[in-house]
């Protein structure tokens, strides 16, 4: 690695760089579909698994950008695997986190569980807004703790 100075600028590009490629390739379209149309061309084949998969085609990418930080041989190995792991990382932050699951279907006379029915009553340490301490279940034991 040449210069201290310029390696940490170099890397974030790296990075920044890879994330972005691999980012086109395996998750967007493309001007005009070009990307697209290159996945479903490829269809099941080596290469079209591989664009299938953000985390592999991340090594894939980061293998030559890697030669940018260094050509000796363990700087190489070691960047490579650093540059691929941290867009991998930048792809993860980036994701949505949010799961949404379907509800079951609801049998008469049952509640969701989300919303008071008109029948239900609030009880009344919910209704007082007492805390979570004093709070008793329906035999009378303090909610969230053991006999």
């Amino acid at each position: 690695m040449a210069d201290e100075t310029s390696f940490w600028p170099k890397l974030v590009l790296a990075v920044l760089a890879t994330w972005r490629i691999t980012h086109l390739l395996a998750r967007e379209d493309g001007p005009a579909d070009l990307v697209a149309r290159l996945r479903a061309g490829l269809g099941a084949s080596f290469a079209g698994r591989l664009l299938d998969c953000f985390y592999c085609l991340s090594l894939w990418v980061a293998a030559p950008v890697a030669l940018w930080l260094s050509t000796r041989p363990l700087d190489w190995v070691l960047g490579w695997l650093a540059i691929s792991g941290a867009a991998c990382l930048l792809e993860r932050i980036g994701q949505w986190a949010g799961i949404m699951h379907a509800l079951p279907e609801q049998t008469k006379g049952e509640t969701d569980g989300m919303l008071w029915t008109e029948t239900d009553r609030i009880p009344a340490h919910v209704a007082l807004g007492d805390d979570a301490d004093a709070r008793r279940d329906a035999t009378g034991q303090r909610a969230g703790r053991p006999g």
